[in-house]
């Protein structure tokens, strides 16, 4: 049984709290749960009694209104885009690159805990590995005959076995339809040798809604799962999607270079903004395969390792998947794509893109990095050293400075012409016809060579349209996260833990979403700092900007204090904030939190739910800023901390694999 006995210092200061009259900061609005949607009623999900886990993504825009720190918002009708997801991902659809791992090689149960050992260091590696492969809720020791909820395992043997979905897209918690529910909507080349819909198209499709600007809704989705004469193919693993008007569009690779890129290749809408009246989506565009292509020296090169093994995914060796068949999907135009299982495994070098859509659905679209053909930023497909490493940009946030967009995300650095690296970058348009973009690297984030190196990657998440840079930088192997600010001008990135060391202690994780045009920040950052294990995290604001209500600049705080109004029985106190995804001109934020349905047992930060033994839920929340009464209360950390905490076997941290994916706000 969990010790549930506060230290009688703690419960005083909690007693004395909550006797005196106290206004929260932020007010905190729940957002809506479709319990009843087809994701909720798919197979598997009987398995586990376990709830759907609903994260945030984005706030919809404020638009000119005032901020809600000086200005009523109670009736603020912003809206939040999220996911629902029932299980682990194995490869986020979020990110362009699995976990941000250029290499390409997570593909089966032996490279997610190669991965984790090399980057996370945790001592559960395995139970990580076997849980992003099989599932939340896998059968220890029997994996293969009852696997648990989600995992990679499933969506690579699809063709063997079918898929159900395991992510569903939303807007304020109602599931979004993309147009890969319409069969008519696939109009690749090899359309015809898709085959049929296996079963009910939303059935097998994993979405996720990562905005929604004016009448336009865009995001993230998978192509439904076909079935013909070979097997049970998908057109595409991942294409971004916009809706507006009842129209559904799929936004295609901007470099129909081959027919594996044109029909196959994967695109991803990560942020937008109005732009003459048109939709203005950012991302990443597939423009080569990067399993097999040419190096710096124009010789051609393959990773075979990009091919997982067959006995791998099926725990059989039937059928087979052999890499000189896999070859022909990238070399041979006559190739039937959708009668190898081996074309479904394609991944690819990916680039920065553009698309610019109007309401009546019409597209025009094009690249953020510079360069055609075989070359992006002035360099080959893949590393000429690292058949492993292709190139890869992204841009992930976008707003208007000066009139032109603004682009923030990633590129490809050659480290000292010694290996590819994928480095913070910013992205400024040269001209309103979007014709061509200037790249710049943040400066202060530069990876060197060496085991000793700093940074694996570092990321842009977003800008703001006064030049603030928000993101992250991984240290290399099991070096933390770190969250940094940059003002576009200034000679170098700042880290959060450098510049609010009280918050970001020594070695903590941090990731930076959002920020608005008031230079605040939101994200999340440890809480906790044990070593080998996952860390507990919490949501954070910083005030990069001048100060918002009572929130002083250049100060920061964890957002379960700024909902804190030190009573038990409130409703804030029912959930703790453990992700900021995004945060308007209102100061609005979109979160993820832990929701205990009775309430806490009491309002400190680490405070059992029913004593440790009632179910702990996974919800979208909206906080809205308080314009009169506000008062910063900090909780208590609660030293007798619980070493148990119920339903958290699929914490945004695992799904995360410590915010890689970052759940965005990424404007």
């Amino acid at each position: 049984m969990p010790h549930k006995m506060l230290k009688l210092s703690t419960l005083a200061i909690l007693v004395a709290g909550a006797s005196q009259a106290s206004a929260a900061v932020y007010t905190i609005e729940p957002v809506a749960q479709d319990n009843d949607s087809t994701l909720a009623s798919q197979p598997y999900l009987v398995q586990s009694d376990r709830a759907l886990t609903y994260v945030s993504t984005s706030i919809e825009s404020s638009g000119s209104d005032a901020s809600c720190f000086t200005t009523d918002c109670t009736n603020n009708t912003y809206k939040v885009t999220g996911q629902a997801l029932r299980g682990s991902q194995g490869k986020p659809l979020e990110e362009t690159v699995a976990y941000n791992a250029n290499e390409q090689h997570v593909n089966d149960e032996s490279s997610l805990w190669n991965y984790c050992s090399y980057n996370l260091g945790y001592e559960s590696c395995k139970d990580w590995a076997k849980r992003e492969f099989f599932g939340v809720g896998y059968t220890d020791e029997q994996e293969w005959e009852q696997p648990g909820l989600g995992g990679l395992q499933k969506k690579s043997a699809a063709w063997v076995k079918g898929y159900s979905s395991n992510s569903q897209g939303l807007v304020d918690g109602t599931p979004v339809t993309t147009f890969a529910s319409d069969s008519s909507k696939y109009d690749g080349s090899q359309k015809g040798n898709l085959g049929n819909f296996d079963g009910s198209a939303e059935e097998s499709i994993d979405s996720t809604v990562n905005g929604v600007v004016g009448d336009f809704v865009y995001g993230i989705t998978s192509s439904a799962l076909f079935k013909n004469d070979h097997g049970k193919p998908r057109a595409f693993d991942k294409r971004g999607f916009v809706n507006v008007g009842g129209n559904d569009i799929a936004l295609d690779p901007v470099a129909a270079a081959s027919p594996l890129v044109s029909n196959m290749g994967q695109t991803q809408a990560n942020a937008g903004i109005l732009f003459n009246d048109q939709l203005l989506v950012v991302g990443s565009s597939a423009y080569s395969p990067s399993f097999y292509g040419k190096d710096g020296n124009g010789n051609l090169r393959q990773d075979e390792d990009k091919l997982p093994n067959v006995e791998d995914i099926l725990n059989t060796g039937t059928p087979t998947l052999d890499f000189n068949r896999f070859k022909t999907c990238a070399t041979d135009s006559s190739t039937n794509l959708y009668a190898n299982w081996e074309c479904q495994f394609s991944t690819f070098a990916n680039e920065a893109a553009f698309w610019l859509v109007d309401t009546n659905g019409d597209i025009k679209s094009g690249s953020i990095s510079t360069g055609t053909g075989e070359q992006r930023d002035g360099l080959a497909v893949i590393d000429r050293d690292n058949e492993d490493l292709s190139f890869q940009a992204s841009a992930k946030s976008v707003a208007l400075v000066d009139g032109l967009p603004l682009a923030a995300g990633y590129s490809t650095s050659n480290v000292r012409d010694d290996f590819y690296a994928m480095q913070a970058a910013y992205f400024k348009a040269d001209n309103a016809g979007l014709t061509s973009w200037t790249r710049t690297f943040v400066p202060g984030l530069s990876i060197k060579p060496g085991d000793d190196r700093d940074f694996t990657y570092t990321i842009a998440n977003a800008v703001n349209n006064q030049s603030m840079i928000v993101g992250d930088a991984k240290g290399n192997g099991e070096k933390p996260l770190r969250a940094y600010v940059y003002k576009i001008g200034d000679s170098n990135a700042q880290f959060l833990d450098k510049l609010v060391p009280n918050l970001f202690f020594k070695d903590s994780n941090s990731h930076a979403s959002a920020v608005n045009n008031h230079d605040q920040v939101v994200g999340w950052v440890d809480t906790t700092n044990g070593t080998k294990v996952e860390r507990k995290h919490r949501a954070f604001t910083y005030i990069a900007g001048d100060a918002q209500g009572v929130l002083a600049s250049k100060k920061a705080w964890l957002l379960d204090d700024l909902i804190n109004d030190g009573k038990q029985d409130s409703k804030a106190n029912k959930y703790r904030i453990i992700n900021a995804t995004g945060i308007n001109d209102a100061g609005v934020i979109s979160a993820t939190a832990l929701y205990c349905e009775s309430g806490y047992d009491n309002t400190s930060q680490n405070s059992y739910c029913g004593g440790g033994n009632e179910v702990e839920k996974y919800v979208s929340v909206k906080l809205v800023p308080k314009n009169t009464d506000a008062t910063i209360q900090p909780r208590e950390k609660q030293d007798d901390e619980p070493v148990k905490r119920s339903g958290g076997s699929l914490g945004v941290l695992a799904l995360t694999a410590l915010g890689f994916i970052g759940f965005r706000r990424r404007k």
